[in-house]
């Protein structure tokens, strides 16, 4: 009940690469890159739609101080 060996692993490597092909496992790797992609892109959208909002937070007060109201003491 040991660890698998390095010719576990290549059996296993040789049985996957006859019953996939090395066209269908390099086409999936070329959809997981382009998912990645989509991904990466989707998130990078979504920071500059947040990073141009008009400067309100959710409850509709500006994040930025007003200098002009006078501190309460």
């Amino acid at each position: 009940m040991g660890s698998f060996s390095i010719w576990h692993w290549l059996i296993v490597l040789v049985i996957v690469l006859l019953v996939f092909g090395s066209g269908k496992i390099s086409g999936m790797m070329g959809d997981v890159a382009q998912g990645i992609k989509a991904f990466k892109k989707g998130m990078k959208d979504e920071d500059d739609s947040t990073s141009t909002a008009s400067g309100k937070t959710i409850d509709g007060q500006s994040s930025v101080k007003d200098k002009t109201k006078e501190p309460v003491a």
